[in-house]
């Protein structure tokens, strides 16, 4: 993880990430903000809910986060028990003045639509959150930002062709979010620095979908 996400640094906004991988894969001296994941749970079994906070607000602090985030899943099984969790974070949040992202995880079983994702980050807000994580989804994601009283960010989701992840993050902001946060689809590219630097210019550049494929497809053959 450290060689694939050190040429990346120098181009994002941020990085999520858990203490562990920030401590061992991160340069201590990288100049860049930190969104440190405190929430975790099961990986492989099937009620992936089922999460707990696991990492404290003065883990935090001392890792000099510029914010935390935490998963939320309404309707899933432990939805109470991810939202509580949710407002005890803010809680502790607001006496530092460290900022929460909520993160609207769904289960194998809920659909992403936009009744569903919109109802996932209005509850989210209204339990604190300064800013939510969510799914983009083609229908009527422009309904889901506008009923979410914070700034909403993408998740990138799981690994597609480039051309499709460009076009996503595109439409995304085109609807209103503010920001992608992508993983799979920067770094599981072959060529990752070239699709950081693509998706960079659509959410600061204005680029379009296709000017950003060219972008890509140029800057993949310095790599």
């Amino acid at each position: 993880p450290r060689k694939t996400i050190a040429p990346l640094v120098p181009y994002a906004d941020s990085l999520m990430l858990t203490r562990g991988t920030l401590r061992n894969c991160v340069d201590a001296v990288a100049d860049v903000p930190v969104v440190l994941r405190v929430s975790g749970g099961p990986s492989i079994l099937k009620e992936l809910s089922n999460e707990e906070i696991t990492t404290s607000m003065k883990e935090a602090l001392r890792l000099n986060s510029a914010g935390v985030g935490m998963s939320v899943f309404v309707g899933g099984e432990h939805e109470k028990q991810t939202l509580v969790n949710l407002g005890h974070l803010v809680n502790e949040a607001e006496e530092f003045g460290m900022p929460v992202l909520a993160i609207t995880a769904v289960g194998k079983e809920m659909e992403r639509d936009s009744r569903y994702l919109g109802l996932a980050c209005r509850i989210a807000a209204e339990y604190g959150a300064h800013i939510v994580k969510t799914y983009y989804c083609k229908e009527g994601f422009g309904k889901v930002v506008d009923g979410c009283p914070v700034p909403i960010v993408i998740a990138g989701g799981k690994k597609i062709e480039e051309k499709g992840a460009l076009e996503m993050s595109y439409n995304a902001i085109q609807a209103g979010a503010k920001g992608v946060d992508m993983g799979r689809n920067i770094w599981q590219s072959d060529h990752p620095v070239a699709m950081i630097k693509a998706v960079r210019a659509i959410v600061h550049d204005n680029y379009t979908a296709k000017e950003a494929n060219e972008l890509f497809e140029k800057e993949k053959k310095r790599s």
